[in-house]
């Protein structure tokens, strides 16, 4: 029986109804492509099982056809669900991704910058949590790295974050709307001004302040572990702290959750007692009981827009030229945590 022949990228032009070059720029990362344009040719390149030649291509080019991922941890929620959109993303524009944990150690952090895996891979999408940006620059890093997160926030580096303080402003401009007037702040790292957490303390004082809503320190819960169980005893202190409130925004979803099961512990009621509002929109979000209203901070896009801006990087031969900025959009996704059971 003879082999079948392989598909090529302009079968898949052809079934996608675009042009050859418009699945290539697809493969190779580049943004500009609409979202329906993208999705026809996704849905080509699955139907026809089309898979880029990587190997002569990266034997013109000398490269490896692999990317590094430098993540803390996989046990957050979202950082799994991001390494899995920038996998997706990876796949798509023909790359293969080695994952990295790092647990937030800063001698592991340094040591996927110099280490044997940065010489396996053409460039690293790097999240790094306690290593700062004089040490990075220290470092003698000679191949193509993106930052993703808020932990290093000016370097000579691109950089590919999330809006934090406009997302943070828009879940407690929510919790205004739906009448709260107390609410309340998880996660609120101390003797720091910089990162997630500060950026999403100033969107939650922005909103309060456009409302004209005092800010008060007793509502801020300081918690920087951003787990589950962290989120639990935070909102455990506050209960405790004899404080009234009527809402609560958490940091992200493992927080609020957390925050969720100590409320209902409690015997409040969620959201007519307390309102309840996460960030990062992940699957828990949407099946804990009741559904967690969230930020949903576009992790697709963020992944895609990463993994581009790394191959250009890759493709322009590791020369960084003007560092590039961006900031992924973002929804609210509302649901029973302060909207009620519909």
């Amino acid at each position: 029986m003879a082999a079948t022949k392989a598909s090529t990228i302009y079968d898949v032009a052809k079934v996608a109804g675009v042009s050859h070059q418009t699945v290539s720029r697809l493969l190779r990362g580049h943004a500009g492509i609409r979202e329906e344009t993208r999705a026809r040719v996704l849905d080509a390149i699955e139907q026809l099982d089309y898979r880029p030649n990587i190997t002569a291509r990266n034997l013109r080019n000398g490269n490896t056809g692999m990317i590094a991922l430098a993540i803390p941890d996989l046990r957050q929620p979202y950082f799994a669900e991001l390494a899995q959109s920038v996998i997706g993303a990876a796949r798509a524009a023909g790359l293969t991704v080695f994952v990295e944990t790092t647990d937030g150690n800063p001698e592991r952090e340094l040591s996927v910058l110099g280490g044997a895996q940065s010489q396996l891979v053409d460039g690293v999408l790097y999240i790094p949590k306690s290593i700062d940006a004089d040490i990075l620059t220290a470092q003698n890093i000679d191949f193509p790295i993106v930052l993703l997160g808020d932990r290093i926030l000016n370097s000579q580096f691109d950089h590919v974050t999330l809006p934090n303080l406009e997302g943070a402003k828009a879940a407690t401009q929510h919790l205004i709307s739906r009448g709260r007037k107390q609410v309340a702040f998880i996660g609120a790292e101390p003797d720091t001004d910089f990162g997630a957490a500060a950026l999403r303390l100033r969107g939650y004082r922005d909103a309060l302040e456009a409302a004209g809503i005092a800010y008060r320190q007793e509502l801020v819960i300081f918690d920087s572990e951003w787990e589950r169980h962290s989120g639990a005893s935070s909102m455990k202190s506050l209960l405790d702290s004899g404080v009234p409130f009527d809402s609560v925004f958490c940091c992200n979803d493992a927080l609020a959750i957390g925050a969720l099961r100590t409320l209902l512990s409690a015997g409040l009621r969620v959201p007519d007692d307390v309102a309840i509002v996460g960030f990062d929109d992940t699957e828990d979000a949407r099946f804990s009981f009741p559904s967690l209203t969230s930020v949903s901070p576009g992790r697709d896009e963020l992944a895609r827009a990463a993994v581009g801006l790394l191959q250009r990087r890759i493709e322009e031969g590791g020369a960084r030229g003007e560092r590039e900025e961006i900031v992924s959009g973002y929804s609210l996704a509302i649901r029973e945590s302060t909207a009620g059971a519909s």
